[in-house]
């Protein structure tokens, strides 16, 4: 799955951010979701799963527990995508705020 697909899910975003501060076992995501509103750990489990697969989290097994954690890997690659397009719209912008003031000059 796309990150950006990924993230169009506001419990994903939720998860992620939950991540960005600190790592977190499973459970003790499926705990602070349910806190802050109705989801199953079934779901919370599911969300998880596209997170990963979208290269968004990692996992890594400490016994029984499952830890999540960011992946910065999936981070990187859309921050270079999202430069990308930035780099792309403000050559254009910086194009048409040129002509706007020569167009003003001419008047």
């Amino acid at each position: 799955m796309d990150s950006f697909t990924a993230l169009a899910d506001p419990t994903r975003r939720s998860i992620l951010e939950m991540l960005g501060r600190q790592p977190h076992g499973a459970g003790d995501i499926v705990t602070r979701l349910q806190q802050a509103g109705a989801i199953s750990a079934p779901a919370v489990s599911q969300h998880l799963k596209v997170l990963r697969e979208a290269g968004l989290v990692r996992v890594k097994v400490d016994g029984q527990r499952r830890i999540y954690s960011l992946d910065p890997a999936g981070l990187d690659a859309m921050d270079a995508w999202i430069a990308r397009v930035r780099g792309f719209w403000a050559a254009r912008l910086d194009a048409l705020e040129q002509t706007l003031r020569e167009d003003a000059d001419d008047e």
